[in-house]
């Protein structure tokens, strides 16, 4: 079926479109993967998905699609912790290179991967530039107490082109909720997934326990895999398709806010600095995180 017959699927406005089953799904976004979409097509189909909305059963099947198509992060028995990282800095600092050292120092091997998709926002890969760590250009074996940062176009050139989309229209699509879901691990991993808004708590929940993935989920900092260093959010383990609160959220009035530092990529990879050699502390939300991530990964 071409991807024609699945727009007039989900393109039929808010009221009339229908959800594609889950192997409809990873045929449509196999298609977009392997380039067989044109660009008005592949923008017909990221508007139908923005007006009508994400289903579990829809991501899920895109999610089969991708995992079978990406350039997977080699498996030595190493359980790797995955932060996908692609809103970046806006209002806060991007504290994501600072929980992906935290972990590593705990002997934890840790992926970053993402891309920017806007050009205004402090990405992670910008603050890691600054601590003297550059993105790898082909994947690479995860190590123990290692850091790695992989471009999304080096895990998949198509799903780097969904994400795209994005600078020409001006709105999310479900690549955006595709890239923090998925595990680019050829093996166990740690998906710490995030979410900006309470409707995607619930979907991102459902595809969760509907695919099995091992996954923490919280409502990161701007969108950003790591809690708000300010206020210490919810936190969800997701094991074998079963769902665990492990975090309650914090709840009242904040008795005193962190020092945090401007979202300039140098400011930010400066404070991290401090807080890695002990001259600050960690904020106590990012060290709830931490404790929760070190249950999931270590005997």
């Amino acid at each position: 079926m071409g991807i024609s017959q699945y727009i007039k699927t989900i393109g039929r406005g808010k009221e009339g479109a229908r959800a594609l089953s889950r192997e409809q799904a990873a045929d449509l976004m196999g298609q977009i993967l392997d380039g067989q979409v044109s660009d008005l097509a592949l923008g017909a189909f990221c508007l139908a998905m923005r007006i009508k909305g994400e289903k579990p059963e829809e991501m899920a099947g895109f999610l089969d699609a991708t995992h079978a198509r990406l350039a997977r992060v080699p498996h030595t028995g190493v359980l790797t912790v995955v932060l996908p990282s692609y809103n970046g800095a806006r209002k806060l600092p991007v504290l994501t290179p600072l929980l992906a050292l935290l972990l590593a120092r705990q002997g934890v091997a840790v992926v970053v991967h993402g891309t920017a998709t806007e050009d205004l926002r402090v990405s992670s890969l910008a603050v890691l530039a600054q601590l003297g760590m550059s993105a790898v250009e082909r994947v690479g074996t995860a190590a123990a107490g290692q850091v790695q940062f992989v471009p999304t176009g080096v895990l998949h050139a198509g799903l780097e082109r969904l994400l795209a989309v994005r600078r020409v229209v001006g709105l999310r699509n479900p690549g955006h909720s595709l890239v923090k879901l998925m595990n680019p691990c050829d093996g166990p991993a740690l998906v710490v997934g995030s979410y900006t808004h309470p409707e995607y708590l619930q979907s991102m929940s459902a595809t969760f326990a509907l695919t099995g993935q091992h996954a923490l989920l919280l409502r990161g900092t701007e969108g950003e895999p790591v809690a708000d260093a300010r206020r210490t959010p919810a936190m969800d383990v997701f094991r074998h398709g079963q769902t665990v609160r492990v975090q309650a959220q914090q709840e009242g009035p904040l008795a005193q806010l962190p020092d945090l530092p401007t979202t300039d990529a140098a400011a930010t990879a400066a404070y991290v600095q401090r807080v890695m050699r002990g001259e600050l502390p960690v904020p106590t939300p990012i060290a709830l995180q931490v404790q929760h991530i070190l249950r999931e990964v270590q005997p």
